[in-house]
């Protein structure tokens, strides 16, 4: 059955591949760049959902055939990604701000204005897939195939209504399958390199953006060990994250990580590694995307980092609160990280880590 779909093409090989199976399958497509801010004054948008970008997602669609217009996201991409970013770190945690961008834009703004206009679908390049549940046709997330290459851990926030709408049309595909698609059609884009995971920093790096934000994350402060003892000074929060290792200017006789930043008092706290383990993490904004909500502990799979496998864990919910008890020593997860859950490849909910 044609539908009519809106593809949200950033200018990389991902979203134009996408573009281009639709078109072929016969649906109407139409392209949309959604542009974002250059906060940095820097080439960090060269790539993606910058000018350049939407010119190389310009060219696909003329390519294609199909249709394309630029929307100015660039203040709802300020307040809905970079300043919660800039705040998120000013209180020593470390953000993903994928996830509100694909919550709040793309699968938020993005398709109720679809569903104004009577459009089928909204359609991206993530490496995900959406089935159907035989019974009731409710959907379910899906990890992609390319594992290398999966971002479910980035959509686990995605409501079943929002799930509904969305199409990923590479979600099947390796991302060398993707290239060789972009690369028989002739689309320019096809050794495009992929963009980097924060698209809005440049080469300055995050700390530039943070900083001029909230001068308050560059203030220096004391570097503590666990029992309180001034071991350095730190540069501002804003430069460190848990588990961190390089850059902390301190000498010790074993190696030093950062196990946990104290923002009332304006400290970086370190310790050796075995510190840095953890069997348990708090999650808040607990979100549960599968079938039933389940009233006591159950088993799932869960993913603390975006490149770090699943372990298998125990996790209550209550509320909007989740704890996770895993099944055996675990890298401490960073407070404001996505906490994903998982049974085999499909996403059944997550949340975002609480401080300890």
């Amino acid at each position: 059955m044609t539908k009519r779909v809106i593809v949200a093409m950033s200018g990389g090989v991902d979203s134009s591949v996408s573009a281009a199976l639709l078109a072929e399958q016969g649906h109407e497509v139409l392209g949309v760049g959604l542009r974002f801010p250059d906060v940095t004054g820097s080439a960090a948008l060269s790539s993606c959902c910058g000018m350049a970008g939407m010119e190389d997602a310009r060219a696909v669609a003329g390519h294609l055939g199909i249709p394309f217009y630029v929307l100015d996201y660039r203040d709802a991409f300020d307040e809905a990604v970079i300043a919660p970013f800039c705040e998120a770190y000013a209180r020593g945690q470390t953000p993903n701000p994928c996830i509100p961008c694909n919550t709040e834009l793309k699968f938020g703004r993005l398709l109720a204005l679809a569903r104004a206009l009577d459009v089928d679908r909204v359609a991206t390049g993530h490496f995900c897939r959406v089935e159907r549940d035989g019974r009731t046709g409710a959907p379910r997330l899906l990890r992609g195939l390319d594992r290398d290459h999966d971002q479910s851990y980035f959509l686990y926030s995605l409501t079943r209504e929002q799930l509904a709408y969305a199409l990923f049309p590479v979600g099947e595909l390796t991302k060398a399958q993707v290239r060789e698609i972009a690369r028989l059609r002739g689309l320019d884009v096809a050794a495009k390199p992929s963009s980097q995971d924060i698209c809005f920093v440049g080469e300055e790096g995050y700390r530039a953006l943070v900083t001029a934000r909230e001068p308050a994350s560059a203030e220096p402060g004391p570097i503590l060990d666990a029992g309180g003892r001034r071991l350095g000074t730190h540069q501002g929060l804003a430069a460190y994250t848990v588990c961190q290792r390089r850059g902390l200017g301190i000498a010790a006789p074993e190696p030093l990580y950062v196990t946990n930043l104290d923002p009332e008092r304006n400290a970086v706290r370190v310790g050796p590694r075995a510190e840095t383990r953890t069997r348990s993490v708090r999650v808040r904004q607990a979100h549960w995307l599968g079938d039933e909500r389940p009233a006591g502990p159950i088993r799932l799979h869960v993913q603390t980092r975006y490149r770090t496998a699943a372990a298998l864990a125990t996790v209550q919910l209550n509320g909007d609160v989740a704890d996770v008890s895993f099944a055996g020593p675990q890298p401490r997860v960073a407070p404001g990280q996505a906490v994903v859950f998982y049974v085999g490849d499909r996403v059944m909910g997550g949340g975002v880590a609480q401080a300890a």
